[in-house]
């Protein structure tokens, strides 16, 4: 079912519900996850609201032919004995022709005008009796709504208000009050409003639906969550009930402040019973899924949104972005994007945003760039973390020169000056590029800014220098680190070992020395792996087994591979196999080898070139014992080393493997269909792991 959502600007707060809380996040409040079979009303600390629904929207203001028994607004019968009179809205769209029709039209079209005077006069008694006097002795109290209805200084309202309490007979003070409240909700003064509602208790008037719901109005409008809960949960109190709509909009307020079940709970009510929401609620529902890692959730609110006839608008957009980038689906992120500026929302500075992180966690560099450019040409300025997340994505891409001059952009643009992350992605850019001199020089621009070179960047000068050949600047920046009481870290150690995959067998004694130092028991299997003929290969696994259970799963693969890579070259090809068996064992590795009834497949591209060429070597074992055994092998065997550019490699695996296939004379071919590939048929395997058997003998 459709909804129209088009309100007048009139309105009450529950029927405005295009206002929306500034902020981008929800203050961080304990998140309660969705309970299942939640019924509703929900379970509250404070005192517990009454979740009624009355059948009237009590809270909307009054239309000229709809006034309700309990509204705010007088109506004719108890305001005067006079048949002729009608009460006409200000803000109702056919109030200049419906006045026209009232004997007293010339006296309301100067209300609005004698409501502009006061916001404009001193706050102060005379002032506000200087104005109002024009009015006679006989005002009626529809006047005095009218013209407090029209007003916008928070600071004359209470004394208009005191003004006409005093010299009229009303009948219901609270509509007065109301009034007067709408004037603090449109100045956004929460503090007066709360003090009008203390008041109203002293002299002992009863608040009503309308109260509540323009306070509340207020909080948001606030940027106060938390208040505006306090306030709904207090409803009941006074013996009022919520209506759907304003439900409806607690939905948006309950996600904000983190009490994620009772709006889950709130809107599986609206959908069953139909409550009519707008896109700010969708909006937080979707940052709600976001943070719980339900991306399909976020897509299944927008289609049910779209089905309700509810328009997105911007803010929905951003946090769908923001949860596809969050869920590494830049392809969903494109077409969302498209789809926003195809229905004609104009993408806001948290659009570009989002899109810039959704693309730079991905690694599209070009995307995220095209981005850039775009903000750039819309005349909007980045911020030092957009900058950091291109130059992040440039140095996963290898984007060098972009880099360059992206860096060069911000150091230019006056507004956003480069961080300790800036300069950090800036050397790793030229660290993997082995353009020593550039990270230097960025090392000194940076200790030039005032910047300390943290364990992050030294990390990554020493791969720099490793891919280099540099070994002796590899020591020297090693014991520059411990001088200055950086204390090594389990990736630091990982680098260290990578650079000894790198350099030649009489630079190792060095390298060795600064891993002892850094992580003892890494420098021990270290000199186990170099000194194999006078290790037993059980202590070695067992060893080696103790050192990748101790360690943190981010590292554990960086270690096995490393290990791996440095017995490959040193030509020690069965104690790789061991070390791959115990990455096997430990589920370091999975889903390396397998097999389906059509296709058999090696898959590394997890791997590096060393552990591999292991992963080669026993695969091609287990396929010759399966021909001795006279399996039955399937049409196609295949070997997937990933696909496209890979971080400063041209082809990635793929570029390093296939001479190695070349030299093994194995009849794997990649196929350009299926980038990353190498496939052979079935008869040209056997053929080929034959000929290899006939060669042994």
């Amino acid at each position: 079912m459709a909804y129209n959502l088009s309100a007048p600007p009139s309105s009450s707060l529950f029927s405005e519900t295009s206002l929306f809380f500034t902020s981008l996040s929800p203050p961080k409040l304990p998140h309660l996850k969705t309970l299942k079979n939640l019924n509703f009303p929900p379970n509250l600390h404070r005192p517990k609201p009454s979740f009624h629904i009355s059948a009237e929207l009590s809270l909307q203001e009054p239309l000229l032919n709809s006034i309700p028994q309990d509204s705010e607004i007088p109506t004719q019968k108890a305001v005067s004995p006079s048949k002729s009179f009608v009460w006409v809205n200000p803000k109702n769209p056919n109030a200049s022709k419906l006045m026209q029709k009232s004997h007293n039209s010339i006296r309301y079209a100067s209300l609005p005008q004698i409501a502009e005077s006061l916001n404009s006069c001193a706050p102060l008694d005379d002032a506000v009796s200087g104005v109002l006097d024009v009015l006679g002795d006989k005002i009626e109290e529809k006047v005095a709504v009218v013209i407090l209805n029209n007003m916008s200084n928070s600071e004359t309202a209470p004394l208009v208000l005191d003004y006409f309490l005093k010299r009229l007979k009303v009948i219901r003070e609270v509509v007065l009050y109301n009034v007067t409240l709408k004037v603090f909700r449109k100045c956004k003064d929460l503090g007066k409003a709360e003090g009008l509602f203390s008041l109203m208790l002293e002299r002992g008037v009863k608040p009503d639906n309308f109260t509540f719901s323009t306070i509340i109005s207020c909080t948001r409008m606030s940027s106060l969550p938390e208040k505006a809960v306090e306030w709904f949960e207090k409803m009941s109190l006074f013996g009022c009930e919520p209506d759907k709509v304003t439900c409806s909009v607690m939905i948006d307020v309950y996600g904000r402040v983190g009490n994620v079940a009772v709006a889950l709970s709130m809107y599986d009510r609206a959908r069953s019973e139909k409550w009519r929401l707008d896109p700010v609620t969708f909006s937080t529902l979707i940052r709600i899924y976001r943070e719980e890692g339900n991306y399909d959730g976020c897509l299944n609110l927008y289609e049910e949104m779209k089905a309700l006839g509810v328009k997105a608008n911007a803010s929905v957009y951003n946090a769908l972005l923001d949860a596809m980038g969050k869920a590494k689906r830049p392809w969903q992120a494109k077409t969302i994007y498209r789809q926003m500026v195809k229905n004609g929302v104009e993408p806001t500075w948290g659009t570009y945003a989002a899109l810039i992180r959704a693309y730079g966690r991905a690694r599209y560099g070009i995307d995220a760039i095209a981005v850039y450019k775009e903000m750039k040409e819309n005349g909007l300025e980045m911020s030092v973390l957009l900058y950091n997340t291109l130059l992040s994505a440039c140095a996963d891409v290898g984007f060098t020169d972009e880099a360059a001059e992206i860096f060069e952009d911000m150091k230019s643009s006056g507004t956003c000056k480069p961080d300790s992350w800036t300069y950090a992605s800036l050397i790793t850019i030229n660290s993997c590029s082995g353009k020593v001199e550039e990270a230097e020089a960025t090392l000194k621009e940076m200790l030039e800014a005032g910047f300390q070179a943290n364990i992050f960047i030294l990390t990554s000068m020493i791969q720099c220098y490793g891919k280099a050949g540099r070994i002796d600047d590899v020591v020297r920046t090693f014991d520059q680190m411990l001088d200055s009481g950086i204390v090594p870290d389990a990736r630091f150690s990982g680098s260290l070992l990578n650079v000894m995959t790198q350099a030649p067998k009489e630079e190792l004694g060095k390298l060795k020395a600064c891993i002892e130092k850094a992580h003892p028991k890494l420098g021990y299997i270290v000199n186990l792996v170099i000194d194999e003929e006078t290790t037993d290969g059980e202590i070695f696994r067992k060893e080696v087994g103790e050192l990748l259970q101790s360690i943190g799963t981010d590292v554990k693969k960086v270690y096995c591979n490393c290990l791996i890579d440095l017995c490959v070259s040193l030509n020690q090809l069965e104690r790789a196999c061991e070390l791959l068996d115990l990455g096997l064992s430990l589920e370091i590795y999975t889903d390396i080898m397998s097999r389906t009834p059509t296709q058999w497949s090696l898959h590394l591209k997890s791997l590096s070139l060393g552990a591999a060429l292991t992963a080669l070597h026993v695969w091609v074992k287990d396929l010759s014992k399966a021909l001795e055994n006279g399996e039955e092998f399937p049409e196609l065997l295949g070997i997937n080393t990933g696909h496209g550019k890979h971080k400063f490699s041209e082809r990635g695996l793929a570029g390093t493997f296939e001479p190695h296939l070349k030299e093994l004379e194995a009849p794997f071919h990649e196929t350009p269909d299926k980038i990353g590939w190498f496939l052979t048929t079935k008869a040209a395997a056997m053929s080929w792991l034959q000929s290899r058997q006939s060669a042994t003998y």
